[in-house]
């Protein structure tokens, strides 16, 4: 070959010392930095080895498809070629040649596939299962992490209108009812769909998380509401206790309560006295041993 006499050429160009053999100065040439080598020939330059494109034929089902695929390619290259033509995904596909599965990692040229060969590919059902139960828990998995974090984003908001109504109720002024109770219902219904959520790992702990921020927002609108309730129940009772006092104030309600009073007082000392002699039995009753 031309390249192993090239090769060869430039062992015979050199001497013991490894220095160039000054005997073929044909043959050599001087680089611009200074250094004496043989001289390149451009009919010795060998071009890259071309890699042979063979054509397969795939039966699937009682349909063939006929693949262009290089010769040392891989199985797995190959189901991914197939799955443009039959739909499959390449994790649900057994490809079959010469009677024995193939792995997806196993080449072509190794496995003896030539041009023409026949393969046969089969569906694999349990993972194609496998695979839907995967994409299946990865969809949840979205689904979950979507959730914590929109919860997250809102009790990021609920949070400071919490603390506002606290404070408000720690400076003596009004804080509405209704206020309260809204936001203790968003705040429940982020809990309940925290709640519902079946997670692991890292999702888990963010759940657990969130799930305490609401119960500290709630045990606090919960404080709240008690003292909003305690201070209506106050007020209430002082505006009775203020009418009584004033009805009681009035001339005609005075008058009409001393002459109730004086009334009774003389009904009590002109009640007669009841006699208190004790009750006394004229009977004998026979007794028996």
């Amino acid at each position: 070959m031309k390249t192993l006499g090239m090769f060869s050429s430039m062992k015979k160009s050199k001497n013991f010392n490894g220095r160039v053999d000054q005997k073929n100065p044909d043959e050599l040439e001087i680089r611009p930095g200074g250094m004496l080598v043989q001289k390149r020939d451009s009919n010795n330059i060998s071009l890259p080895l071309q890699i042979p494109t063979i054509r397969v034929k795939v039966k699937y089902g009682f349909s063939y498809h006929e693949i262009r695929i290089s010769s040392q390619a891989s199985f797995g290259e190959l189901k991914k070629m197939l799955s443009v033509h039959t739909g499959l995904h390449p994790e649900e596909q057994k490809l079959m040649y010469k009677n024995k599965e193939r792995d997806s990692k196993a080449f072509l040229d190794v496995s003896r596939v030539k041009d023409g060969s026949k393969i046969v590919l089969v569906e694999d059902t349990a993972s194609r299962e496998r695979r839907r139960l995967e994409m299946l828990k990865n969809a949840n998995i979205e689904k979950a992490s979507k959730l914590i974090s929109r919860i997250g984003l809102e009790l990021d908001k609920l949070g400071p209108q919490v603390t506002a109504l606290e404070k408000a109720a720690s400076d003596r002024r009004k804080v509405k009812e209704n206020d309260v109770d809204n936001l203790t219902g968003t705040l429940m219904t982020n809990l309940v769909e925290l709640d519902s959520l079946i997670v692991d790992g890292e999702l888990k702990s963010q759940k657990r998380m969130q799930e305490r921020r609401a119960q500290q927002c709630i045990e606090t609108l919960d404080k709240l509401r008690l003292e909003i309730s305690e201070a209506i129940r106050n007020k209430r009772n002082t505006s009775l206790q203020q009418q009584e006092n004033s009805i009681s104030q009035k001339p005609g309600v005075r008058k009409l309560k001393q002459r109730v009073q004086l009334k009774q007082k003389d009904l009590t000392e002109k009640s007669p006295v009841r006699n208190s002699n004790p009750f006394v039995v004229m009977t004998t009753w026979e007794t028996f041993d």
